[in-house]
Parts: structure tokens; C-alpha cells; sequence
């Protein structure tokens, strides 16, 4: 625009058509450009604008951070008018199938392995590398599109995915904060996702519950997470003994003795301290071999030479969290924020799959259509009227 001397577009008008088109199901720029020129809706929303797709594209590419920062005014928003209140908020994950194909990150996988093995290989002085063919597969590694995206479990098998995480307020199931992870599974989400829904529904001084499923146990997040206001209700993710077909003493029979630092076992004896697990963020507890051999309950208890059990270093957050997952809360959890993941992947997305690349470029889709979703939703509960006197209010 500066160079030709015509008016660049208002980036209000590009986040207009974004959001129009969301909720329409159309994300690619080449159908929104179509459609502004033959939609008589957007027509009037535009002011008969029409920009062509090159610029509707390079607007969601520059403006990644102005379209997360809109999604956040909105929830904001949301929460002047009473629509989010922020006292119980569920989160959940779900998988989102990325831009490159199956093929393409089964090579770049094999030549991170192939990589990997010279380098192995090198600092033991085992083979001859040749260096045309290193710098040929450094140079393929460079040039992949998306280097962060791994294969994940998806209900269409193993593909490469991000994982949508999303923090939904029980109130209205308006989606209060969303986030683009590589990570497959969700242990490491419950504090980062905690605390930024407690910073979005009103800050560190506002105490909130928050309700997710097994996948988010973790001791040590949930004990940082107590420490800042924040009660988790997720049921604990334990262990079983599956050794003698499952019949033998569970780990629970074991009552733990803190004044001691020791358990005791079903016949009375008492397991010592053995060992710290840094890895596994546990403590290792053993009983004496000629002890377990003399016992008359070592049938029901072990099938080795002494029983052991191991407790986690955050035991006594994890038993509270799992003291607060009670029935209701899960029932709450699921009729919260299951809806909403729906919405965004079979009536925003139509399809489950990005059409930008990358992890930003994910991060930027998902800005746009919980942004859409929560329009919507907001729209359906206030009545545009309203949500149109509450938008001009701001």
C-alpha cells in the first residue's frame, strides 16, 4: 500500500472476514476472496471490500499475535457481562491432524535416526562418514516445513498432530484460554493451563477449581498448583500390581507411616526406606527378604523374594486431588468442555485438520476459531442486541 500509494485494509476488516468465515467453515483465503465478491453478507459487512488472497493470507500470518491478543479482549469481554465467572473451569486435550503428510515426517524421523547414529558412531571413531551425505540431510532437515510436529494417536490411527489443550469456564462453556502443544499426552498441562485460565477469569487473587481426567495427574504440578489458589479435581493416575494375575496385595493395603518414613504391610512388618527415584519423582520402599520368606501372607503379597512399594514424592497432593474428584465434578468436566472441543472440530474446522503450518501457524487457527466459537456462543446466550450494545460499551 505505501509503495503504490493506495489505503492498506483496516485489520478489523480482515478479522471481520476471518471470524465470518470460521463460523462458515471457510478458512482458506483463496474461498474467502471468492466470497466477497458473491456472499451478500459479507458484502455488507465489508463495506464491499474485497481483498484478494494474498493479502487475506499474509494478514493471518502477520498478525498472529493480534488475532490471539482479540481472542483474549473477548474473553474479557465475557467477563464484564457476566458471561464467565471463573470459579470452576474444566480442561481437556484433543488431537488436530497437521499440514504435513505421513510421509514426509517418517523421512524427517529417519534422517534425525540416521543423524543421531553417525553422531554415535563418530565418537566412538566406528565408520567413515562422508560428509555430502551429512550435509544432504542436514540441508532436508532445514528445509522441512515442520520440524516440530510428531506422530499422535488420533481416532484416524497415528498421524502427525498437535495437541489442543483448552481451558473451558463451566459457567456458559466459554473457552477462556487455549494453547498448541507438541506434547502427545497431557501430565505436563495442568499447571501451565491452570494458571493461565486463573490469569484470564481474574487474576492470581481469584481461587478457582479446576476439573480434568486422569491424563492430568501429576503430583508436582498439582501440589504448585495448590500453592497458588488453584484446587485440582483429577482423579490420580496410580499404578497396578498386575504381577500373580492381579490377585496380590494392592499398593493401598500399604499403610504409610510419616513419623518414620516407613509403610506397613498387611502382616504388620514394616517396609523401610531404600532408595530415591529422581526420575520417577518417587521413593523406593523394600521389606527384608528373610521377613517376606517367613511370612504366611507372602502368597497374597508377592511373588519375589520381598515386596516392595514405591511413593510418589507429592503423595499427599495427589491423594487430595484425588479426594477431590468426586463423581459430580467429572460429570461436570464432561458435560463443561467435550461440547466445545465438538464445536471447534466438526462445526468451525469441518475437518480436524490445520491448513497452516507449523506450530504457530496452529497457534494462530485455533486463536481464530475459538474466537468464533466464543462469538457465537456469547451471541446464542445475549442476543446480538446485547452483545452489540456491551461491544460498543468498550
Amino acid at each position: 500500500a505505501a509503495e503504490t500509494g493506495r489505503p492498506g485494509y483496516d485489520p478489523r476488516d480482515l478479522l471481520k472476514l476471518y471470524l465470518y468465515g470460521y463460523l462458515q467453515q471457510i478458512r482458506s483465503s483463496r474461498r474467502l476472496e471468492s466470497e466477497c465478491r458473491r456472499n451478500i453478507e459479507l458484502m455488507w459487512l465489508l463495506g464491499r471490500l474485497a481483498p484478494d488472497h494474498k493479502t487475506i493470507a499474509e494478514f493471518r500470518r502477520m498478525h498472529r499475535e493480534g488475532v490471539t491478543a482479540a481472542g483474549a479482549e473477548l474473553v474479557r469481554l465475557a467477563r464484564s457481562v457476566g458471561l464467565v465467572k471463573g470459579e470452576w473451569v474444566a480442561i481437556d486435550g484433543s488431537k488436530f491432524q497437521a499440514v504435513s503428510s505421513v510421509k514426509s515426517v517418517r523421512e524427517r524421523e529417519a534422517l534425525e535416526r540416521y543423524l543421531e547414529q553417525l553422531e554415535q558412531s563418530d565418537e566412538q571413531d566406528e565408520v567413515v562418514i562422508d560428509p555430502s551425505a551429512v550435509a544432504d540431510a542436514l540441508k532436508k532437515l532445514r528445509e522441512h516445513p515442520e520440524p516440530e510436529v510428531g506422530f499422535m494417536r488420533t481416532t484416524q490411527g497415528f498421524l502427525p498432530a498437535y495437541n489442543v489443550q483448552a481451558a473451558v469456564d463451566a459457567e456458559h462453556a466459554l473457552i477462556v484460554v487455549q494453547q498448541v502443544t507438541v506434547q502427545a499426552g497431557d501430565n505436563g498441562s495442568l499447571q501451565p493451563m491452570a494458571e493461565a485460565a486463573q490469569a484470564a477469569t481474574g487474576g492470581p487473587a481469584q481461587p478457582i477449581n479446576v476439573v480434568a481426567d486422569a491424563g492430568y495427574s501429576n503430583g508436582e504440578q498439582a501440589a504448585a498448583c495448590e500453592a497458588k489458589g488453584i484446587l485440582p479435581h483429577v482423579p490420580a493416575n496410580r499404578g497396578v500390581n498386575s504381577r500373580g494375575d492381579g490377585t496380590l496385595f494392592d499398593r493401598t493395603e500399604f499403610t504409610y507411616q510419616p513419623e518414620s518414613d516407613t509403610f506397613l504391610c498387611p502382616a504388620g512388618q514394616t517396609l523401610a526406606r531404600k532408595q530415591l527415584m529422581r526420575k520417577d519423582r518417587a521413593v523406593l520402599y523394600a521389606a527384608q527378604p528373610e521377613v517376606c520368606g517367613a511370612c504366611p501372607l507372602k502368597s497374597r503379597c508377592t511373588v519375589s523374594a520381598r515386596r516392595i512399594v514405591t511413593r510418589h514424592l507429592h503423595e499427599d497432593a495427589l491423594q487430595r486431588m484425588q479426594q477431590r474428584a468426586t463423581p459430580e465434578a467429572m460429570r461436570l468436566r464432561r458435560s463443561t468442555v467435550e461440547h466445545p472441543f465438538a464445536n471447534l472440530k466438526y462445526r468451525i474446522f469441518g475437518h480436524p485438520r490445520f491448513l497452516l503450518r507449523g506450530l504457530r501457524g496452529a497457534q494462530t487457527e485455533i486463536s481464530l476459531a475459538v474466537a468464533a466459537y466464543n462469538l457465537k456462543r456469547m451471541v446464542n446466550i445475549l442476543g446480538g442486541r446485547k452483545l452489540h450494545a456491551a461491544l460498543q460499551a468498550t
